[in-house]
């Protein structure tokens, strides 16, 4: 079943998706060489005390930290420690989550640690980036799920390849749901698989976590004996990107966005619905 939020409920979760917004905010500024994914937990934490949020990460079937710092070569789900300390030329993923109210967000953005990093990795970035916003936009009343993972592997698929030959679409790993519950009905794969048809319609109240993740290789990844950290099969860098996003009667919220999506979606020929909390 998908859960169809009201437009109350929505403005609890634009309000868990602010919160979210302003944990990558803090912890994007504190991802400097010498670091340790485990000070920006401390900041994740910190900043959900500050507003009264809960981690919706934390004890997640066991998992260990307030949000997923996922460095290099490690697509998701890495654990924060005190032994992993970024070095310049670093890229992490930090995917936060909140809950307000008993409404989740969830959002992850990839972060340049430093200097050095190569045109190739910076265009892997911003393809992975660009890709997200590319299925944000076709999150349109109408339409069908099939819609959203059209847009993402097809924006990918129309830029030029890097030196590997193509980029690595994450293919255990996608969107979901999200509401009442961080992960829900249903699963938003970044790339078409005819056997699953279309999918859902998509109606106002649908609230998705849309989030391609793209490797400058494989496709493949594995999963360390920590049963969580995932990392690419050929040792290929990632980069994650995440928004979570409501479907309203006048288009869609990025609840975790500062500004509701409204620039990024203008730039694609898209209003972004009204922000319930401004």
């Amino acid at each position: 079943m998908v859960e169809i939020k009201t437009p109350e409920q929505i403005a609890k979760m634009r309000a868990a998706g602010l919160v979210v917004a302003e944990i990558h905010r803090r912890c994007a500024a504190a991802a400097v060489p010498g670091a340790s994914t485990a000070e920006l937990d401390e900041i994740a934490a910190a900043t959900l005390r500050e507003h009264g949020a809960k981690p919706n990460f934390l004890g997640y079937g066991g998992f260990t930290g307030n949000i997923c710092t996922s460095v290099n070569d490690v697509v998701v789900h890495g654990i924060p420690g005190p032994g992993t300390v970024l070095a310049s030329g670093d890229i992490i993923s930090i995917d936060a989550g909140a809950v307000v109210d008993g409404w989740h967000g969830d959002a992850a953005l990839t972060v340049f640690v430093g200097e050095g990093h190569s045109a190739e990795v910076r265009e892997l970035d911003r393809v992975t980036e660009a890709s997200l916003w590319a299925g944000i936009a076709a999150m349109r009343k109408g339409g069908r799920l099939v819609d959203i993972s059209k847009a993402i592997e097809g924006y990918i698929r129309r830029q030029p390849r890097p030196s590997s030959g193509k980029y690595g679409i994450v293919e255990e790993y996608g969107g979901h749901g999200i509401g009442s519950e961080m992960h829900m009905d249903p699963h938003v794969l970044n790339y078409v698989e005819r056997r699953r048809g279309r999918g859902p319609k998509l109606v106002p109240g649908m609230c998705l976590a849309i989030e391609p993740m793209i490797s400058l290789g494989t496709a493949k990844t594995h999963v360390l004996d920590d049963e969580w950290t995932v990392k690419t099969n050929d040792g290929s860098w990632a980069a994650h990107w995440e928004h979570s996003v409501a479907l309203t009667e006048e288009g869609p919220l990025v609840l975790t966005a500062p500004d509701g999506g409204r620039a990024r979606l203008a730039e694609l020929g898209i209003q972004a619905a009204p922000d319930p909390l401004a």
